[in-house]
């Protein structure tokens, strides 16, 4: 029967059927036997009436100095050094486009078309020009040619050679003038024709046949994973402390490191924007395979030097201030002090220690929270067992039984009218406060 229940039974009010409650109770602390060295029977008590309080079973360890990483996170945005951005240096209509997303690229191939018709005309024109700028300055050639063969001779004034001379140079500069516009046209009509500047991969390409671009128009981007970088934005204040060849850490989703790479470039200047320092670590080919304009979590590592750190689960927080149980060696055996203790940040499952607890001090690291300042307590793991009969027993598993059954003999002490009913009450309290403090 369950202890509840039992004292639901009993619940009458009679002074005989408490004393019954009592003496299960009693049953208990005997079947149980608080702590691992209690008395056999009839060996002699310890201080007070209940013996010395057991030791709680706990996990120790002894703090040691370990290399500590400073580290600080910061958000990276990998960056290609061939990374282009395609934009078209004409205006027109797409009239083909020979590419598509995903496809790699050699130096000069050729990407789209755009509509070069009045180019080629305008063209056309001008090599037309030429043709007549060239009869022209053919016959000035000749004219002063034959002024020429005439002057030697006395049959013509040196004015009208001078003359020819004068007309030849103008017709050669107009010549001139127009190879150099028909050149400038034609370098315009190669535009019309959009060529990968570098090779790598062509992205994505929003603009469709038919669309009319502008000098504008982001037409795709074309990038080579060959030479990236990673752009690490740091603040002012840690900036002094950024010099070429620090470690970086780069972490995957999961938080596990993807790459370890080193500064390779620290600006001289700072981001009047931002107030951040750029400095840019070098991706290396070979394991993850990152993208450019990804974002990435970037681990700085300032420094390594020797320090204490303390397990997250062995630290307790009260009103702001973090604490941590130290085992402390009496001579009535070992007992857990509470010390304040300061930390730094988290490393792993770890909190770095900046102070309170120094080398060689006991670290109480597992069953804090069944622990108090001055409590007894002893090196051993925190599933502690007792027997019963020869059979392993949790003693964990009647703790919620044993509370109920004090509430409910609580109610029934209290329907008593007699003078005998706080006494009864002081001393259940006393009993299975043991009691539960054995079982928990």
């Amino acid at each position: 029967m369950p202890a509840s229940d039992f004292v639901q039974s009993v619940s009458s009010g009679s002074h005989a059927r408490v004393a019954l409650t009592f003496a299960t109770l009693l049953a208990l602390a005997g079947i149980v036997g608080c702590g691992e060295n209690a008395a056999a029977p009839g060996a002699a008590a310890g201080p007070g009436r209940g013996g010395p309080p057991m030791a709680m079973p706990v996990e120790i360890t002894t703090l040691a100095p370990k290399p500590i990483e400073q580290v600080t996170e910061f958000v990276a945005t990998i960056k290609s050094r061939h990374s282009t951005t395609i934009q078209p240096q004409v205006e027109g209509f797409i009239t083909r486009i020979a590419v598509k997303s995903g496809d790699r690229v050699a130096r000069g191939a050729v990407l789209m078309e755009i509509d070069s018709a009045s180019q080629q005309a305008a063209v056309a024109a001008l090599e037309s020009t030429r043709a007549a700028r060239e009869s022209e300055a053919s016959y000035a050639r000749q004219q002063a040619q034959r002024l020429k063969a005439m002057l030697d001779v006395g049959a013509a004034s040196q004015q009208e050679y001078d003359q020819a001379a004068a007309a030849l140079k103008s017709a050669e500069a107009q010549l001139k003038a127009v190879d150099e516009q028909i050149r400038q046209q034609r370098t315009e009509l190669g535009y019309y024709k959009v060529t990968a500047p570098t090779a790598g991969v062509v992205g994505d390409i929003p603009e469709r046949q038919g669309d009319r671009v502008t000098r504008a128009t982001q037409l795709t981007t074309i990038d080579d994973n060959a030479g990236l970088e990673a752009y690490i934005n740091v603040p002012v204040q840690q900036a002094q402390n950024l010099k070429v060849g620090l470690p970086v850490r780069l972490m995957n989703e999961a938080g596990e490191v993807a790459a370890t790479v080193k500064i390779t470039f620290v600006a001289p200047s700072v981001d009047d924007q931002m107030q951040t320092v750029l400095a840019k670590a070098a991706l290396t080919s070979g394991g993850r395979m990152w993208r450019p304009d990804e974002f990435v979590r970037a681990r700085i590592v300032w420094r390594t030097e020797p320090g204490l750190t303390v397990p997250v689960v062995s630290v307790v927080r009260i009103n702001g201030q973090f604490f941590a149980f130290a085992a402390e060696d009496t001579p009535k055996g070992t007992v857990a002090r509470q010390r304040p203790v300061t930390l730094g940040p988290v490393v792993g499952n770890d909190y770095v220690l900046l102070g309170g607890l120094k080398a060689g001090d006991k670290l109480i690291v597992s069953g804090v929270q069944k622990i108090g300042d001055g409590m007894p307590v002893r090196a051993g793991g925190p599933g502690r067992q007792s027997r019963l009969d020869g059979r392993p027993v949790n003693l964990a598993l009647g703790t919620d039984n044993l509370e109920r059954t004090n509430q409910l003999t609580h109610a029934n002490i209290a329907r008593h009218d007699g003078r005998e009913a706080p006494l009864e009450r002081s001393k259940f309290d006393v009993l299975s406060a043991q009691l539960i403090g054995c079982l928990s």
